[in-house]
């Protein structure tokens, strides 16, 4: 009888021991996947948290141009009714995106947004406010433009913060908004940094422009003609970058100008009444070492194009050129190229400037002068 009590005994501790350890394991479980959770809900208040701060500061640029309104055709077989004229009409479209930086009327844009210098603009914010635009300041170098609106006596907008492009990471979260397709606005799409320091062909496939830009940020967040001109933002609503409607059939892939490379033109402005900032005047492509070494050149800058009138082309820079050296140190070990010295020196500061030409090395000092 002892040993019966004995083995029943031992029995309910092994019985308690898997009840209990079954128990266990699925608190485990059950508190994991709450653990989960939590993650995922978080995250979306991240994305959610930046939306609602930065929404109000996003505008829709649109334009308005006098367009040519053909007139139905019908056919008279006996000539007595008038054939009717086509007339012009003024046409007002939704086809880019700005974000606010001052609240008095400064909005970032893309310069192929705006570039139809015979057209009118204007910006739209989040409830359906319009504002005529007054002043457009177009960078000849960057696809960049600063537009300025004229706001009503004791009005202001909500402007927005900006981050620091020099401080980010691949594989950092951001989040972009922007008029999709130049139909939806307030449209937010979310991704991650796929890559800096690239080169690329943008522009904008609904205006049927493009221009080479060096150093912008890439972001398999979407980003889609109309999406132009708005902002790349991180998790802490900062913008980091103004997005760029790339040329091609890519997909998946979004580019962005760091911001910056804004940031010294606001500061200029907001000093001077004007939006002038040193500018050398050259586009250019970076020559990696293996097409350097493929070709026999020396890495550096090729200059793709020299704007007329610049400092470059007064100081005799040609396209075909390559930007070896700048101030003394190799342009392949700067960060941001040629855009990242000048992005750091001053009107009327000289720069000198190492190239090479028809197998020849050959220096020349150029005087940075404003933006015309």
């Amino acid at each position: 009888m002892k040993n019966f009590f004995l083995g029943l005994l031992v029995s309910i501790i092994v019985l308690s021991s898997v009840v209990g350890g079954v128990f266990l394991e699925r608190f485990r479980i059950t508190k994991s996947e709450s653990v989960k959770q939590a993650v995922v809900v978080g995250d979306e208040n991240k994305v959610i948290s930046v939306s609602e701060k930065a929404s109000e500061s996003v505008v829709t640029v649109s334009v308005t141009r006098e367009t040519l309104v053909r007139q139905p055709f019908f056919f008279d077989p006996f000539g007595i009714f008038e054939t009717p004229d086509n007339k012009s009409e003024k046409i007002q479209k939704d086809i880019g995106t700005g974000f606010v930086v001052d609240g008095d009327g400064l909005i970032v844009t893309n310069k192929h947004v705006v570039s139809d210098t015979g057209a009118s603009y204007k910006v739209i914010t989040k409830d359906s406010t319009e504002y005529e635009v007054k002043k457009i300041y177009r960078d000849p170098v960057n696809d960049l433009a600063i537009i300025k609106v004229d706001l009503r006596k004791d009005e202001k907008l909500a402007a927005i913060a900006l981050g620091d492009s020099n401080e980010l990471k691949v594989g950092q979260y951001v989040v972009a908004i922007g008029t999709a397709l130049g139909e939806f606005r307030s449209t937010l799409t979310q991704g991650v940094i796929s890559g800096l320091g690239r080169g690329i062909t943008a522009g904008d496939m609904m205006m049927g422009q493009s221009e080479q830009l060096e150093n912008v940020i890439q972001t398999d967040a979407a980003i889609n003609p109309g999406n132009s001109g708005g902002p790349l933002l991180n998790l802490s609503a900062e913008v980091i970058g103004v997005n760029v409607a790339v040329a091609g059939s890519a997909q998946g892939i979004g580019f962005a100008i760091p911001i910056n490379v804004v940031k010294d033109s606001l500061s200029n402005f907001k000093q001077t009444g004007q939006f002038n900032r040193p500018q050398l005047g050259v586009r250019y492509r970076m020559l990696d070492k293996d097409t350097a070494v493929l070709n026999d050149l020396p890495e550096g800058a090729y200059i793709v194009e020299v704007i007329p009138n610049s400092p470059a082309d007064k100081a005799g820079l040609k396209r075909g050129d390559i930007v070896v050296s700048m101030n003394g140190k190799k342009v392949k070990e700067i960060k941001g190229g040629v855009a990242g010295v000048v992005a750091k020196l001053k009107i009327n500061d000289v720069v000198e400037i190492e190239y090479y030409r028809e197998r020849n090395l050959n220096k020349v000092k150029v005087t940075l002068l404003p933006t015309q």
